[in-house]
Parts: C-alpha cells; sequence; structure tokens
C-alpha cells in the first residue's frame, strides 16, 4: 500500500523539463501547421505546398530533435548539491 505522505526527495524527478515541454509543443504546431498549409494550398505546384510548407515541417522536426536531446545540466548540478 503506498504512503500518504511522500516528500519531493521520494518523488522521481521528471525527465523533460518545462523549457523542453514548451519547445515540444511549439515544435507539434509548426508541423501541423505546415502539413494545413499544404493541405490547404492544395495545388501540386503551388508555393506554399512546394517551397514554404516544407521548409516549416523540417523546422518542427529540427526542434523535436533538439528538445529531445538537450539536458539542462545546471537542474541537475542544483538537485545534487540540495541532496
Amino acid at each position: 500500500m503506498p504512503k500518504a505522505n511522500q516528500t519531493k526527495a521520494d518523488s522521481k524527478p521528471m525527465f523533460f523539463s518545462g523549457f523542453n515541454y514548451r519547445l515540444i509543443g511549439i515544435a507539434i504546431l509548426l508541423i501541423v501547421g505546415g502539413f494545413t498549409a499544404m493541405y490547404l494550398e492544395n495545388e501540386v505546384k503551388g508555393f506554399i505546398s512546394l517551397y514554404v510548407s516544407p521548409i516549416v515541417i523540417m523546422t518542427g522536426y529540427i526542434i523535436v530533435i533538439f528538445a529531445i536531446m538537450k539536458h539542462d545540466r545546471e537542474e541537475e548540478l542544483d538537485s545534487e548539491s540540495g541532496s
């Protein structure tokens, strides 16, 4: 049976920081916006669907990769010194 009075030290730290989650949210919005713009133009040789949307989508994917790979070392040092 789990304890009712768990302290903050007993709980596991979050894997990502708030900054990482914000970046992932922005990236998802960029990816969805890029695919939506490509769909709305609905032309094979249109400027937006041929040039703008792929750049926006790739930017979103690059931001997702960066957000996953980014690790805040200062936060790790703060948690170690507090123990």
